[in-house]
């Protein structure tokens, strides 16, 4: 289902002529780093919650600076907790003025990982029906933090630790972008308060079965009283750094995959690999192996592929998905199919 409502209501009542700290923080953060250029035509994700709330009065105040033609999208999972929600948010659409999308699910699991695939497949639909170039979102600072602990505890690399990026590509021609990365939830609930905004509090929050809400309801606020009451912006921070390092080290290794590699792309020079770093040794086999198609891989099937490039010849590993063989071969390390 995919509606979509508007209206020429003015939209003064929404932006009260006051400029906050935070209207200023995210002026200067757009500034810097090239986040929404102007002009653009922005779909808005939101959920009626405060973070996307307090997003979308940022970016209606500023729009005026910026010229930029905004929407709102509306992602309904048709669970019982959803019950009111859309409704919630298409009435502020129409007293604000503002073009309204929503898109309903038919029947879906009611799962973290299924509600986020679905959200981000709607959105890019929306946005290619209807020509928005950005989709913005309401991820906080503390969004951030709570994914880094979300996927230490999962065992992801320094990839996934740093995964709640500024921006990133969803298609050639649209980008997803996160302004709100330096703004804490206890910000954004602030300002929902000091405007009065109509805030939905989503009961599915408050559902401890979910590992995020747990670690939201928790695991934070233990770290916060008994470590570090700054432990959020800290976790954010590593976040940042991590995802600069891991996006240079990734680059790297394409770089000495492609002189690494034989043309008929099913080997890998073990000599080439033998002068490199351990970590470069892991990115330059992962990679290798993503162009052959084998993509879901865990840390020890990599790391049995990175002991063959001391390994004595005739050395194997059949550990990989896809009935693969990895197989030392003079100075290569050959990929087959097993027989």
């Amino acid at each position: 289902m995919d509606k979509l409502c508007s209206n020429n209501t003015s939209i003064h009542n929404l932006s009260f002529k006051m400029w906050t700290n935070l209207h200023a923080k995210l002026h200067q953060t757009l500034k810097d780093r090239h986040l929404l250029p102007k002009e653009k035509n922005l779909l808005i994700a939101v959920s009626g919650g405060q973070d996307s709330l307090c997003l979308l009065k940022l970016l209606v105040d500023l729009q005026s600076k910026w010229g930029w033609k905004i929407a709102i999208a509306h992602c309904d999972h048709g669970w019982i907790s959803d019950i009111g929600m859309a409704a919630h948010v298409q009435e502020l659409s129409e007293n604000w003025g503002i073009p309204f999308y929503l898109k309903v699910a038919p029947m879906m699991k009611e799962t973290e990982a299924a509600a986020r695939k679905w959200r981000y497949q709607v959105l890019i639909e929306i946005a290619q029906n209807n020509g928005f170039t950005e989709v913005v979102t309401g991820h906080t600072l503390s969004d951030r933090a709570e994914t880094l602990l979300y996927n230490l505890i999962r065992g992801a690399g320094t990839d996934g630790l740093g995964a709640l990026t500024w921006q990133r590509s969803l298609t050639s021609n649209i980008t997803l972008v996160r302004p709100l990365l330096t703004v804490s939830r206890w910000e954004t609930w602030e300002f929902c308060q000091q405007f009065q905004l109509p805030i939905w509090e989503d009961i599915v929050n408050a559902n401890l079965d979910y590992a995020r809400n747990r670690i939201r309801q928790e695991l934070l606020p233990y770290l916060k009283d008994n470590f570090n009451p700054q432990i959020e912006t800290n976790l954010a921070q590593t976040s940042e750094v991590l995802k600069a390092e891991s996006d240079y080290l990734e680059a790297t290794a394409k770089t000495i995959l492609e002189t690494a590699i034989h043309a008929d792309k099913t080997q890998l020079n073990r000599l080439i690999l033998q002068t490199i770093p351990l970590a470069l040794q892991r990115r330059v086999i992962r990679q290798f192996l993503h162009q052959i198609t084998i993509r879901q891989l865990n840390f020890e099937q990599i790391e049995a592929v990175v002991n063959l490039i001391n390994a004595p010849r005739r050395s194997r590993t059949s550990s990989l998905p896809g009935n693969m063989i990895a197989e030392v071969q003079e100075d290569w390390i050959i990929m087959q199919k097993s027989t």
